[in-house]
């Protein structure tokens, strides 16, 4: 009889122990991050958040498009409650397939700029970004003059023949950059300036932007576009041949007189099944706080996106992007462009 007493003693208190384990697990806020920003830096500022607010962070990592496949192949089982994203035409065309949900922030509406959001509408905005990287020309002083390659219009300029490289077309960058010129000029204007692009090629695009960097520091072209943080990192860098190919190129921030500098965005939205949807809102506020813009922007050289938080990255200082002017075509705009602007890629022949 003592025996049957222990045992179903024994058996509560097992019940017990495990009921409060249960409650305790339910109770740990959590908050599921699909993620394609891949910088140590980041950690401070994950590590940051859970202080500040008790909620821990779990992540997976993968690049946009991985990201894009996992967030459909779940569906509405999908744990994600954050998505963070390096580029807008890609946030977009996540947008475009249902995998982001609308939120209602007064202090997003506060702190970042329009022109850096989703299209707002009644429900709310889907994505926002947090940073932000300048399309810059690196031209040759030796062979290609700074007044030459003062803005993007003048890359399809005849004199500049052969001597022009940049990465495929197609790659998202170049999609962004290519799509807000076409809906500054308009469609058949910004044809014929992509073709003019193809004209002046000085080899079939290839690489990545670093490549173009160091294809115009050995000679191979005299003019490229990369995105503002590649340079950031030669200018870092130690390694003697960074050092070289830093001395041997110059940094221009595009039409800085008309219509200012293209910039694209790594940015977050709220996944359209987050279950954890409060925290979710929590996390995209917290990204927009001066502490935490430091570690999301400084991560990869780049500039942060909220207003009044001051630039302190050595290398873009010495690239002179302390106050330049943005390009004002909202992001939002840009995206609805990308179809259109493939076809004349297509069209032009630019690989």
């Amino acid at each position: 009889m003592k025996t049957t007493r222990y045992i179903v003693s024994a058996l509560a208190a097992a019940a017990t122990l495990a009921l409060g384990a249960a409650q305790a697990q339910a109770q740990e806020k959590v908050l599921n991050i699909y993620s394609a920003r891949h910088y140590q830096t980041d950690e401070a500022l994950y590590n940051g958040f859970t202080q500040a607010t008790g909620i821990k962070i779990n992540r997976v990592e993968a690049d946009d498009a991985g990201i894009t496949a996992r967030l459909r192949a779940e569906g509405s089982a999908s744990p994600a409650d954050i998505v963070l994203m390096v580029d807008a035409a890609r946030m977009a065309a996540a947008d475009a397939q249902g995998l982001f949900q609308p939120i209602k922030s007064k202090k997003l509406d506060d702190t970042i700029p329009a022109t850096l959001r989703a299209a707002a509408t009644p429900d709310g905005v889907t994505w926002t970004g947090f940073s932000t990287r300048a399309r810059v020309i690196i031209y040759d002083p030796a062979r290609v003059k700074a007044e030459d390659v003062a803005t993007y219009e003048q890359l399809a300029d005849p004199k500049l023949k052969g001597l022009l490289c940049t990465r495929t077309g197609s790659h998202p960058y170049n999609m962004s950059l290519f799509a807000t010129v076409v809906e500054r000029l308009g469609d058949q204007k910004g044809e014929e300036w992509l073709k003019g692009l193809v004209a002046n090629q000085a080899r079939a695009p290839k690489g990545g932007d670093t490549d173009q960097i160091r294809a115009v520091a050995s000679g191979e072209c005299g003019v490229a576009i990369a995105n503002s943080y590649y340079m950031a990192r030669i200018l870092k860098s130690d390694k003697p041949e960074d050092k070289a190919v830093a001395e041997k190129v110059r940094v221009v921030f595009p039409n800085q007189g008309t219509s200012g500098t293209h910039v694209n965005i790594a940015g977050a939205a709220v996944a359209r099944h987050a279950k954890n949807r409060d925290s979710a809102v929590a996390f995209m506020e917290y990204l927009a706080s001066p502490s935490a813009q430091k570690y999301f922007a400084d991560g990869n050289n780049e500039f942060p996106a909220a207003k009044g938080v001051k630039l302190d990255n050595p290398a873009l200082h010495a690239m002179g992007g302390e106050n330049f002017k943005l390009e004002t075509v909202p992001l939002a705009a840009v995206a609805k462009n990308l179809t259109k602007v493939q076809q004349m890629l297509d069209r032009v022949g630019y690989k």
